[in-house]
């Protein structure tokens, strides 16, 4: 009889599960991820965007694997449990993830990898790993994926690094499940480059050959591809940000909590907000009305040192979009500010092991000496990125003063609203 489940799949064909691998995939806590889609509310852009973190799990837990083979057969030694620590850590890898992609992170919850914990520490997946002798705090951090957290994993970069499992199966599979041709990768590339070398500190580390360069500046370009054209598509992000609202509202009126929200599904969260929703935001998102676009400015028309607040402050942000309602004869509720950001987008930081054997480190400047899109990073990521001001209702919203505005200061902007000053 086989030691492996083989299970289908659209991306990889045939993923082989492992003894470890069937002793968790059915816990409750994994079963969950088959009910969150992959891409949040993409599925209303791109119809076939309906997969999910399950399909992604076992996809990220198969490249894991042929990545643990290659490395095997180049002559690196790892230890039996190291190999399986890596398997089931990439299988695990969104085990905390929120209903709806990462929109409720940008609303202000907690990361979804800390998430991880509670599922990982509790309940039948705990013991599920407890009965295979792993310990939940080994995977934590693996999944973590900080330096810090992991300096003495030397394939931590396995599943969360500038070359991880976890890129390489969701920019193939989301590009293939919307149907768009950006998200090309050459994985076999990639994957056969894969190494082990000394990283700064001297400790052996995830590292790509030089062979293996055109294919990963392949995925850097295909991930600022998929996030210009998918992931910040004008609808994707009106739907998103009305979600956002949706949820904070409701978590202020303590109609919902935060633990509740961090093991919903897509649908159940969705139905939930929809039973006592006084913004209608519940019900126009079922139906696809969306708010509409009153402004639209490329990030390359701003100064480049352009406040980050609008991403990383969800409350100033609120308080903003409701004064701005006010302002321009809307309701609170009925105008969102979405400016997001993801500066670390294209920036790698990993060893590369040239064809004489020496290593070199690609990270900041010294990457451009080796690849030619790091030199132009900066402007790439500019060109990704979109200033926008959504209505539920038609009104004239005026470009020149948002700009300004959302070029302010983060103590500026709360310092006006404090004041009752006009925003615009």
């Amino acid at each position: 009889m086989s030691q492996f489940e083989v299970v289908r799949d659209p991306l990889w064909n045939n993923i082989h599960l492992d003894r470890e691998a069937l002793a968790v995939v059915d816990t409750p806590a994994v079963q969950r991820l088959r009910y969150v889609r992959q891409l949040g509310h993409a599925f209303l852009v791109y119809p076939g965007a309906t997969h999910t973190r399950f399909e992604h799990a076992l996809g990220t837990y198969h490249l894991a694997r042929r990545a643990l083979t290659q490395l095997a057969e180049s002559g690196a030694r790892i230890a039996p449990a190291d190999a399986q620590r890596i398997r089931l850590a990439a299988l695990l890898h969104d085990i905390g993830h929120y209903p709806f992609s990462h929109a409720l992170e940008e609303a202000g919850l907690p990361a979804h990898e800390g998430l991880a914990q509670r599922h990982l520490s509790d309940g039948p997946l705990a013991a599920a790993l407890a009965e295979l002798g792993v310990s939940a705090d080994s995977l934590l951090t693996l999944i973590r994926g900080t330096r810090e957290a992991a300096p003495h994993e030397p394939l931590a970069g396995l599943v969360a690094g500038s070359l991880d499992v976890d890129k390489l199966d969701y920019l193939s599979r989301d590009a293939s499940m919307c149907g768009v041709p950006y998200g090309v990768i050459d994985v076999d590339r990639l994957l056969a480059s894969l190494t082990l070398a000394a990283g700064r500190d001297g400790r052996q580390t995830i590292a790509v050959h030089e062979k293996g360069l055109a294919a990963l500046e392949s995925l850097l370009f295909a991930k600022y591809q998929m996030y210009r054209n998918v992931y910040w598509h004008h609808a994707v992000r009106s739907a998103t940000v009305m979600f956002k609202r949706l949820v904070r509202r409701a978590l202020a009126d303590a109609h919902l909590r935060v633990d509740d929200v961090a093991v919903a599904t897509d649908d159940g969260l969705l139905q939930e907000l929809q039973g006592r929703d006084p913004t209608g935001l519940a019900r126009a998102l079922r139906e696809r009305r969306l708010a509409k676009r009153a402004i639209d400015v490329p990030a390359t028309d701003l100064p480049d040192d352009t406040a980050d607040w609008p991403a990383g402050d969800p409350d100033l942000l609120e308080r903003v979009e409701s004064r701005l309602a006010r302002e321009v004869g809307l309701l609170p509720g009925e105008l969102f500010l979405d400016f997001p950001a993801k500066s670390a987008m294209l920036d790698l930081d990993l060893p590369l092991v040239r064809r004489d054997g020496s290593v070199a480190q690609l990270s900041g400047g010294e990457a451009a000496a080796h690849l030619g899109l790091p030199r132009v990073a900066a402007e790439l990521y500019r060109t990704a990125r979109r200033l926008r001001v959504f209505t539920l209702q038609p009104a004239t919203v005026p470009e020149r003063k948002v700009v300004n505005l959302v070029c302010a200061p983060r103590d500026d902007v709360a310092a006006r609203l404090a004041s009752e000053r006009a925003l615009l």
